[in-house]
């Protein structure tokens, strides 16, 4: 099954991925250990669904069980600008790079699909059956992807390659076919802590652990109500997500461009006015962010953040925005209007 292997590689690459190996579904022994610790730790914060379904994501080798390779795909979504220019600027709002452009999801699964069905074609003497995932299903994506070799998982957690960087999303193809798989990528972060010093929560308890409750990703795109107070002023104009632990990782001087242009940043998003996006209502909400990953939180939970990002500003000609949703419907919106005109009325050495 070599020859089919090796075709499987060349045609993802032809489908725009930029890399492609395989792994055994049981090739990741260690994870269920790992996920219920982080969960006993009480790290997933209020994301319930990692504990309700930990028997699966432990142990992707019973998502089905007549699965025989897992096909593990990335791509690229390296940004041509820096993502972190914008931090700079406190009077506007910092989306993480993969929501500036098209939903992965959409994107990525429907390149899966496509592959998914040349290895139909391709291995049809095996009556071959496939499943694709993207995200949205209970398997642990970064470890399958280290154990097939496309990289490692860094001290941040996120893949790491030599090859391209930290910039890619990853997919995955279960099957029942028989390939073999390839060897796993080592660790090459050596001695580097420049994605942990630069947290700005400090997020990380310790290399390769993440607290989710202190992640600014998990803060501004999961967590559900007011943020704490401690945390609110940490969070800066980071309005969707952030990009700080990926952006300073040194392998990425071998990122590589992302092929698909869907998937890069709309310029309206790469800095957009803080003022702007705490006047959207529902519909210019939706209408804004139709086809992008930040619609699926909402206009409430995105209104909340960016007013956090207005009290962080210290640009008090934004002092009206803030009193103008001090009586919003939504509770945490509200909250957060009377926090940042709080905290705009501070003294600036304060």
């Amino acid at each position: 099954m070599e020859g089919l292997k090796a075709r499987l590689k060349a045609q993802a690459l032809r489908e725009g991925f930029v890399a492609c190996r395989m792994c055994r579904p049981d090739a990741v022994p260690d994870v269920a250990a790992r996920l219920e610790a982080f969960v006993a730790a009480g790290y997933h914060g209020q994301m319930g669904w990692m504990a309700d379904r930990m028997a699966w994501r432990g142990n992707p080798a019973a998502l089905w069980q007549d699965a025989r390779t897992v096909v593990m795909l990335a791509e690229s979504y390296t940004p041509e600008h820096d993502p972190m220019a914008v931090l700079e600027h406190p009077e506007r709002g910092a989306i993480s790079v993969y929501a500036q452009g098209r939903d992965y999801h959409d994107v990525v699964k429907k390149r899966l699909k496509r592959v998914a069905r040349w290895l139909m074609a391709e291995a049809a003497a095996q009556a071959p059956q496939v499943k694709v995932f993207v995200d949205t299903a209970p398997v642990p994506e970064k470890a399958l992807a280290a154990a097939a070799g496309l990289g490692w998982q860094g001290k941040h957690t996120n893949l790491v390659s030599r090859a391209w960087g930290n910039w890619g999303f990853l997919g995955c193809i279960f099957t029942t076919v028989e390939m073999a798989p390839d060897a796993p990528e080592v660790d090459h972060c050596g001695s580097c802590r420049a994605c942990l010093d630069v947290c700005p929560t400090d997020a990380f308890p310790a290399p390769y652990r993440l607290d989710a409750r202190r992640c600014i990703s998990y803060l501004t795109i999961e967590h559900k109500g007011p943020v704490a107070e401690d945390l609110r002023g940490l969070i800066g104009n980071r309005i969707y997500g952030c990009d700080d632990c990926l952006a300073v990782c040194p392998w990425n001087k071998f990122a590589v461009a992302a092929r698909d242009m869907r998937l890069l940043g709309k310029e309206a998003l790469r800095a957009p006015a803080l003022a702007d996006l705490a006047g959207l209502d529902d519909a210019a909400f939706r209408a804004l962010f139709a086809g992008s990953a930040v619609k699926r939180i909402g206009r409430d939970r995105f209104v909340r953040n960016v007013l956090y990002a207005i009290g962080n500003s210290g640009d008090s000609a934004l002092m009206p925005v803030a009193r103008g949703l001090m009586a919003d419907p939504d509770a945490a919106v509200a909250d957060a209007a009377r926090w940042a005109v709080a905290r705009l009325q501070q003294p600036p050495c304060e």
